[in-house]
């Protein structure tokens, strides 16, 4: 058994990890907040423009209105998948990597594979692989972009993905992203930027109504798909900053709980040898007395 002091310093110890993990999970908490509240905003807005997208992509007469939706055979894919800039959250970036790995060997096996990560967690794993992307004119050092998490700041990245695709660098874009449900749940995603998809069969009755369009059709939406695909770009980017903060406030949960547990685990072990000190200098004590008397 230990001795004393160990113990008391191992209480020390976790004491003193328990009270950093719980200011980390009121810091999480509080970013959660304000997360939350913008992704939950965001939705409505960018779903609706994502059925234009849609309605008004399909009513085009040809792909050569519209170099988005332009489909191409699958020989060049970027992969955009979207981590954190700092660990302690759980498994939200290792989810993330692994299903862009998985994509990346088995999925798009017979196609060349670049990986533009968002976040330090996913560039320190893919930049020492086959897949990071090298000799391109898409952009660097995207972990940037969670210190100032606004439209303004995205923009400019989504244009180069844009203009790398319309330039036919890419046949396909794809984004990997945690998407919020709620500060316990996070639903990894897999969603085609590039190209544009048609709509749905469901909603094909949907997408018959007759537009009028003024100045032009094809003016009108290529303006409008541009915008609503970096709208979607900036939406994914919030998903995965709100489910961050939630995977780190419940794993912070979880280790100031599993601390607590270890803390007092540690003291009745602390006064288990308490105990068994003070038993063992009684029986000496008792048997020096018994040796006097002999």
């Amino acid at each position: 058994m230990a001795n004393l002091k160990e113990i008391r310093n191992r209480i020390a110890s976790v004491s003193s990890t328990q009270q950093i993990t719980k200011a980390m999970k009121m810091v999480s908490a509080a970013k959660l907040r304000r997360a939350q509240d913008a992704i939950v905003q965001m939705r409505p807005y960018a779903g609706k423009l994502n059925s234009m997208l849609e309605n008004l992509s399909a009513s085009l007469e040809n792909d050569a209105d519209n170099v988005y939706a332009r489909t191409r055979d699958t020989k060049r894919v970027l992969l955009v998948p979207i981590t954190s800039n700092r660990g302690l959250c759980g498994a939200f970036n290792n989810n993330v990597i692994k299903r862009t790995n998985y994509l990346a060997k088995v999925t798009y096996k017979d196609s060349e594979v670049s990986v533009l990560c968002i976040g330090k967690k996913g560039d320190e794993f893919f930049k020492k692989t086959r897949y990071h992307i090298v000799g391109s004119d898409l952009p660097r050092n995207l972990n940037e972009l969670f210190d100032h998490l606004t439209f303004e700041h995205t923009e400019p990245v989504a244009d180069m993905v844009l203009n790398a695709y319309a330039d036919a660098q890419f046949d396909k874009v794809v984004l990997i992203y945690n998407q919020f449900k709620n500060a316990a749940v996070q639903v990894l995603a897999e969603e085609q930027l590039l190209p544009v998809l048609p709509p749905e069969t469901a909603s094909s009755s949907k997408s018959g109504n007759d537009y009028i369009f003024e100045p032009d059709k094809v003016e009108i939406v290529s303006r409008l798909i541009p915008k609503s695909l970096k709208i979607k770009f900036y939406k994914a980017l919030l998903d995965s900053y709100a489910s961050e903060h939630g995977a780190r406030m419940t794993a912070m949960h979880k280790a100031t709980d599993n601390a607590g547990s270890m803390i007092k685990e540690l003291k009745l072990t602390y006064n288990k040898a308490r105990q068994a000190s003070i038993t063992n200098e009684i029986l000496e004590i008792v048997g020096g007395a018994e040796a006097l008397k002999g």
